[in-house]
Parts: C-alpha cells; structure tokens; sequence
C-alpha cells in the first residue's frame, strides 16, 4: 500500500523543475520476486504528489507501486540522496541529474545500468533521436526520462494582438517586436537573476554558435571565444535598452505573463502548469513558439531539459525498478504521465492535450531541429556553480562581461585539468 510523506523547507529552489528519487527501507541486493512490490520513492517535488498517485493506479497493473515521500528543498533531498548510499538503504528508485552529477554516482558504482531498455525503447520508437545522449556515459546508459521539457518562448496573446505584434520567425523579428514594445510601454521579456540566470545565455549562444555552446561542455571551447563574447555583448544591449524586466521581483513569471507585465517568458514547458495554476488559458491567453537562433546559419536549436528516473545499483528491489523503469517509457505509462501532468512526454507517440504543446512538440519532432541539452545539466558543477553568480550578476547590473567570462574560464581549466 502506497505510503505519503512530505519533508518541508521550500526554498526558492522548488520553482525549478522537479527531479524525483526513491529509496528502499531495507537493505540488501538483489531484484524483486515476480510478486506485487513497493517501490520506495522520495522525491525533491513534493507538489507532483497527485501526479504519481495517479501513476500508481496504472503500475498497479504491473505488479508494482511507489511509496511517495517528497522533499521540497533541492539541497536537503541531494543530501539526503548522497547520504543513502553510504548506508544499507540503497534506493531502489531514485531520480538525480543528467551531466557529470550522474556521471559521479556512475563512476562510484551507484547506478544500475539501463542499455538493455534504451536499446528496446529506441527499436519500438518510445524516445526520440538525441534524448539518449543526456543518459549515456562511456558508451553505456544509466537511467530513463521522468520527465523532459522544451525551453520555448511563450506570450501574451492579447498584448500581442493590442500592438500589432506578430510571431516572429527570426531573431532579427524578435528584437523588432521587443523594440515595438517598449515604445508600447510593454517589458518584452522576462528575465530572472536566481535559478533561471542561464537561461538567455543559453538562447543566444545556442542559436549563434551550437558548436561552441558544446564545446563548453566538453572543455573543447572557450569562454573567451569571440562568438560567447558576441552573445554576451548582445545580451547586454538588450539589458541596457530595457528589454527586460528587473530581475529581482518576486512576482512568479506566469502571473507577470498573464498580466501582460512582460510580453513574453523563456522557459521550460513546465510553466504551462504553472500558467494553468493562475488561470491562464492556452491558445487564448497564451501561446507558444520556438526561440529563433541569433545566427540564422546554426539552423533550428531547441534546449531539452529532462530529469533521470534511476535505479539504485544493489537495491533489493532492482530488477524490479528495472522492470519499472522500463515500463515508465512505454505508451501506456507516457500517456497517462502527460495526462496527469498536462505537459509533453518523451515519447513521440503521446499526443499531448494541450495544443500549444502539442503544436510545439509536432514542430521540434518533424522539424529540423537540433537538439541541446540545457545549460544548467550539460556543464560541469563547479563551472555551473560559477555561473549563477557571474550571469545573476549580469542580469542585474549588465557590467561588462569581460572579467565574469575569464573568471568562468578560469573555472573551467581547473576542472578540466583535473580531470586529466
């Protein structure tokens, strides 16, 4: 029987996209007895609780449930996590973060493998071409998708409409609708200096020099290089023309949007339930399109976000979280997850109910779009770690960009250097 807990300490953390993991309460290794088993499940989302209550009445069908603790303080759960494994409650279950954060509990030995399912589930055609390189570490895969998102830009239809502004197809597009709003009197973006400093670094770059926003993450570019410092230099004039709002209000982007505070939010498709929480009505509201790439020549970029659902390697019950995990990808799991969640799925045969989303997910999967992981996940810790610093500063007082780009450099040869 499914079993509740939530673990308080909100912090301004929780607006991030949630992550989950889960954890066994008895020890051992080993897998499951072919026999109904619980699947102990902690999670830093604590909110997504009816989501998974929902998913319980379909696994039940396949012989297992998850026993739901939440968390809804990011650093408490990582630590508790962390901590797990250096006991005998090795976590059946657990979601973590893709990038060298897997990577790390990869290396100690913590990770049940998963190949064997992805290879499955890209032969039935249940993930999409790219979204294995978020799990795939020296040539094998750890993990499956909880969950993804795509950054997208969304607006305010009726402010749009009252200043005869269309949806823009290119960037140069892009800063001509912001320029024509602020004469308006309109903010035309939205911009945050916590959490979410990354994300217009991550556009620009992204859409000017795909090749270098990789090679950040792979110690192969340079912060220095004249194509980051372009992005930057353009970020700024945006800044300084007043094309954002001030970065430290405390009012949540999808009120600002639905008010017409700010004519348009880059994020993650998250913030369609967050939108739908404040009563924001999609396709009338709102819609959505995909950011236009500063460089035309970098053709069609969309950042993915997504969360790793794992399997603690050793648990008692890990052939049985393995058996879960491979079910979590299939139609059936997908289809009732995006129901539940009223947002996109991984899977390509899940047709979403919301038709911005659907429209967005249709363009990315039959477009030709080149897939990105987010800056945040795709960058090593410690150089991510900088960055909330360097780009929460640029956001709010767009200094020059020079000295923050070396000391990020700076950050990264050590790290790579480490690593040898």
């Amino acid at each position: 029987m499914k079993r509740s807990r939530i673990l308080a300490g909100a912090t301004a953390a929780s607006l991030a996209l949630g992550l989950a993991a889960c954890s066994s309460d008895d020890g051992g290794g080993g897998g499951g007895d072919g026999g109904d088993v619980t699947l102990g499940f902690y999670t830093d989302k604590a909110a997504w609780e009816p989501s998974f209550d929902a998913m319980n009445k379909e696994s039940a069908a396949q012989g297992s449930t998850l026993d739901f603790t939440g968390y809804s303080d990011a650093t408490a759960y990582d630590s508790f996590i962390k901590q797990s494994f250096r006991t005998k409650k090795v976590p059946d279950l657990f979601t973590w973060h893709t990038g060298s954060q897997l990577a790390d509990l990869v290396d100690q030995g913590l990770v049940a493998e998963t190949t064997d399912l992805w290879t499955k589930a890209e032969a039935d055609g249940l993930v999409p071409e790219g979204l294995k390189d978020n799990y795939t570490y020296d040539g094998k895969q750890y993990c499956v998708p909880l969950n993804v998102a795509y950054w997208a830009v969304y607006y305010n239809k009726k402010v749009f409409a009252d200043n005869g502004v269309e949806v823009p197809t290119t960037f140069d597009e892009l800063t001509a609708a912001a320029k024509k709003l602020k004469a308006a009197g309109v903010t035309p973006f939205h911009q945050m200096n916590i959490i979410f400093e990354f994300a217009w670094f991550q556009a620009l770059l992204a859409g000017n020099a795909p090749d270098v926003y990789q090679g950040l993450q792979t110690g192969d570019a340079s912060y220095l290089d004249p194509k980051v410092t372009e992005v930057m230099d353009q970020w700024k004039s945006m800044i300084d023309d007043g094309y954002y709002n001030d970065p430290g209000v405390t009012t949540d982007p999808q009120t600002m949007l639905k008010n017409g505070d700010v004519a348009m939010a880059y994020f993650g498709t998250f913030l369609t339930g967050q939108l739908t929480d404040v009563g924001a009505r999609s396709g009338e509201d709102y819609g959505i399109f995909t950011m236009p790439s500063m460089n035309p020549a970098s053709g069609n970029q969309m950042v993915l976000e997504t969360g790793p659902l794992c399997v603690g390697k050793g648990s008692e019950n890990e052939q049985a979280a393995l058996d879960y995990s491979a079910w979590w990808m299939s139609d059936d799991a997908q289809n009732a997850w995006s129901s539940s969640r009223g947002d996109v799925s991984f899977n390509p045969h899940v047709k979403v109910e919301d038709p911005e989303l659907q429209d967005l997910v249709d363009q990315v999967n039959g477009g030709d779009f080149t897939i990105q992981q987010r800056y945040l996940e795709a960058n090593p810790l410690p150089v991510y770690t900088l960055s909330t610093e360097i780009f929460g500063d640029f956001v709010t007082n767009a200094p020059d960009p020079a000295p923050g780009l070396q000391r990020l450099q700076d950050e990264a040869d050590t790290y790579w250097a480490e690593q040898g």
